[in-house]
């Protein structure tokens, strides 16, 4: 998989590179490149935004802008090349970022990810280069870089061989393992910690009953919006 992330700041992502499950995915072959808006504007003295239309505060990211960034990329018009590869607007507005969106994406060969900020992108920007508009939650951040690293972080823990252990993303929390419910329950040692007991069925050996414990306890949070 390649994702390639257009940003103002594209240095964030150093962090995010070294998360041990992300450059498990990298050392495989994927790859996660963050692209400066400013290295391609059309515009002087690296300016990306300008003042909206029918007034307002705030700035907008300008689709010129948008467009030149990833007309660099590609080496192909961004406008005619739409739909090639999925093209992913981070705004507020946008279909929410859910378990079944990361299983989306995780078959995808390629991820653009666009990180707004200010008032966020010129609608054109959603109508005209993105394929999707992707929200990560009702809420207003400052950037859509936290957002990209949501998605990237959900995405690539889904990748064979990421998280080093084959079973480890099977069954969890809004898994179709578990039909979509919140994982259940862990503990481990103390077996006892200021009274308070672990779960005797947990000490049974017994997996089939373990299994049984911990599907209801699942169900039981879907039920409790837990």
């Amino acid at each position: 998989m390649k994702i390639d992330v257009l940003t103002l700041f594209p240095d964030w992502f150093d962090w995010f590179r070294r998360q041990r499950h992300v450059s498990n995915a990298l050392a495989l072959g994927h790859s996660l490149e963050a692209i400066d808006l400013r290295a391609t504007t059309p515009l002087g003295a690296g300016q990306v935004d300008d003042t909206p239309y029918g007034g307002g505060a705030g700035m907008v990211i300008r689709v010129d802008v948008v467009a030149a960034a990833l007309g660099a990329r590609w080496r192909a018009d961004p406008v005619e090349g739409r739909g090639s590869r999925r093209v992913i607007a981070l705004a507020a507005g946008g279909r929410r970022f859910d378990d079944a969106l990361a299983d989306e994406l995780a078959v995808e060969e390629e991820i653009t990810l666009l990180c707004g900020r200010y008032e966020g992108f010129d609608e054109r920007v959603h109508e005209q280069l993105a394929t999707d508009v992707v929200s990560i939650g009702p809420y207003v951040l400052a950037g859509g870089e936290l957002a990209a690293m949501v998605i990237c972080d959900a995405v690539f823990r889904k990748l064979p061989g990421a998280l080093g252990h084959e079973s480890s993303p099977i069954e969890e929390s809004f898994s179709a393992a578990l039909g979509g419910a919140p994982e259940y329950p862990h503990y481990t040692r103390p077996a006892e910690w200021r009274g308070h007991g672990v779960p005797a069925v947990l000490l049974s050996g017994d997996h089939g009953r373990v299994h049984e414990w911990r599907i209801e306890r699942s169900r039981r949070r879907a039920g409790e919006g837990l």
